[in-house]
């Protein structure tokens, strides 16, 4: 099962990708299995040598009691020392930042997340990528 992020291919070019541990709860694992996610206005920060998602919204389990999580919480990201100082570099670079992919269970079971390094788009970048979209469909039409 994959969740992505759609926005964040028509919002940035995408420089460079890396693959991300969570940690979360139990609740948080099983609504991620259900789907139940929304990358509205997340964002990742790198705050003290550790890796953070912030506004990623994972809904409350509907079958969990008490025990249940906050939809919004800070969540750590799980990353090598070495990947951490690579993207760090990058961001000291003018107009880089880290943005959240997708969210996928690798072969072992656990919640991963993609970060991409990149860079924001202008208006005519955004333009460019809707007409080669629309070409894309035309193309595709015209084939079947």
């Amino acid at each position: 099962m994959e969740i992505k992020n759609r926005s964040a291919s028509f919002e940035y070019f995408i420089e460079d990708k890396f693959d991300a541990g969570m940690m979360l709860t139990g609740t948080e694992v099983k609504a991620l299995r259900d789907g139940s996610v929304s990358f509205n206005d997340s964002y990742c920060l790198l705050d003290h040598g550790a890796l953070y998602i912030k506004s990623l919204h994972i809904s409350p389990y509907e079958h969990g009691s008490y025990a249940n999580h906050n939809p919004t919480r800070e969540r750590k990201l799980l990353l090598h020392k070495k990947e951490i100082n690579k993207i760090a570099l990058k961001l000291k670079e003018k107009g880089f930042t880290i943005v959240p992919l997708r969210i996928y269970f690798n072969e072992r079971g656990f919640a991963k997340l993609q970060i991409g390094l990149g860079k924001g788009k202008k208006v005519h970048d955004k333009r460019e990528t809707i007409k080669k979209r629309e070409s894309d469909r035309e193309i595709k039409r015209y084939l079947k």
